[in-house]
C-alpha cells in the first residue's frame, strides 16, 4: 500500500506525485523521490522496481521478507551507478511480548523506498523531521537512509529500559521463599525477548559500521559521520543487552542453586525422620521377637521400659539433628 510518494530539490519538498509521474522527477538534477510503502504486494514491488530499476535479489529478499538485519550494495545498474538494500527490524509490544517486524529500504542516487512490513508504527515522524531541516536534507537519500536507521534504532532504547527494569523487580524477588520455581520462568521469558533484540541490534552494528568506516559506498559519503552516530547507539545498546543477559544467567543460577538447596533441605528433613523411626522400628522389631526366654518379657515395668527407651533414643536424634540443623 502506497503510503507517501514525494520528490524533493536541494532539500526542500516540490510535490506529492502519483506513481506514474515518478520518471519525470528522477531525470531532474539534484533531485530525489522518497517513496514509503507499507505491507507492498509483490505487483507493488514489481512496479517499483520498473520505475527505480531495482537489483532483482533485494527486490526478491524483499518479497520473501524474513530476512537478517544487513546492508548491501548492488554496482550493476543498467546505468552503471551504485545501490544500497538495507533491511532493519522494528520490535513492538505486542501481548505481553516482543513482536518483530522489518523495513527494507532501497536507495540510489536519486530514489529512496521505504517498505514496513507487519509494524504499526510509521515513520511520518522522520519525513517531518528531514522537511524541518532542507539543509541536511539536500544530503541526498544517503541522509534518508541514516534518518530511517537512526529513528529505529532509537525505538530500541524503550524496550532495553523496560528489559533492565524487569530484570532489577527480578531480582528483588529472587530469595522470595517459594518463588525460585516462577523467577526462573520469568527469567526465560526474558532471555528470550533479550535473544530477539540482540539478532536485531548485532547484525545492524555491523552492518552500520560498513556506512562511516573504511570504504564507504557513494551514497553515503555526505552522512558518514551520522552514520557513526547510528553505529555509536548500537554499540551501546548491545552492550547493555550483554549486560542484561549475563545478569539473567546469573540469576537463573542463583534461582537454580536454591532450588536445589530448598531440596536438599527436605531429603534432610526426611532423613532425619526416618533415622528416628528406624531406631524405633528396630527396638520394637526386637522386643516384639516370639521368643520364651527374653529380658524382662514376664516384668510388671518391662513395656514401660520399652516405651521408655524407644521415646528417649528417639529424642536423643531429635536433638542431634536439631542441632545439626536437619530439623
Amino acid at each position: 500500500m502506497l503510503i507517501n510518494c514525494t520528490a524533493y530539490q536541494h532539500g526542500r519538498k516540490l510535490a506529492e506525485l502519483p506513481v506514474e509521474r515518478i520518471g519525470d522527477y528522477l531525470a531532474r538534477p539534484d533531485t530525489f523521490v522518497w517513496v514509503a510503502l507499507k505491507d507492498a504486494t509483490p505487483e507493488e514491488l514489481a512496479v517499483m522496481k520498473g520505475v527505480f530499476d531495482l537489483h532483482e535479489l533485494a527486490v526478491e529478499d524483499a518479497n520473501h521478507g524474513h530476512q537478517r538485519p544487513k546492508v548491501e550494495e548492488y554496482n550493476d545498474g543498467d546505468d552503471g551507478g551504485s545501490s544500497l538494500f538495507a533491511v532493519m527490524h522494528l520490535i513492538d509490544e505486542r501481548e505481553g511480548g516482543l513482536h518483530v517486524g522489518e523495513v527494507h529500504v532501497f536507495v540510489g542516487a536519486n530514489y529512496i523506498l521505504s517498505v514496513r512490513n507487519d509494524s504499526p508504527r510509521d515513520f511520518a515522524g522522520v519525513r517531518a523531521r528531514c522537511e524541518r531541516d532542507p539543509r541536511m536534507l539536500a544530503k541526498g537519500p544517503g541522509y534518508v537512509l541514516y534518518a530511517l536507521m537512526d529513528a529505529v534504532v532509537d525505538r530500541y532504547f524503550p524496550h532495553i529500559e523496560k528489559l533492565e527494569t524487569e530484570v532489577e523487580a527480578l531480582e528483588e524477588r529472587i530469595f522470595t521463599k517459594g518463588a525460585a520455581r516462577s523467577n526462573i520462568r520469568r527469567l526465560y521469558r526474558l532471555k528470550r525477548k533479550v535473544t530477539l533484540l540482540k539478532h536485531a541490534v548485532a547484525p545492524l552494528m555491523e552492518a552500520a559500521s560498513k556506512l562511516h568506516s573504511g570504504r564507504v559506498p557513494d551514497l553515503c559519503s555526505k552522512s558518514r559521520h551520522y552514520f557513526r552516530d547510528v553505529f555509536d547507539h548500537l554499540v551501546r545498546i548491545n552492550a547493555s543487552l550483554d549486560g542484561i543477559r549475563d545478569t539473567i544467567g546469573t540469576a537463573i543460577q542463583v534461582n537454580l542453586a536454591l532450588v536445589t538447596v530448598d531440596q536438599t533441605e527436605i531429603s534432610k528433613r526426611l532423613a532425619a525422620w526416618a533415622g528416628i523411626f528406624a531406631v524405633a522400628t528396630a527396638l520394637a522389631g526386637l522386643w516384639g521377637m516370639n521368643f520364651k526366654y527374653m529380658p524382662e518379657l514376664e516384668w510388671e515395668y518391662g513395656y514401660p521400659l520399652a516405651l521408655a527407651t524407644i521415646a528417649a533414643l528417639g529424642g536423643l536424634l531429635y536433638w542431634r539433628f536439631r542441632k545439626a540443623k536437619w530439623l
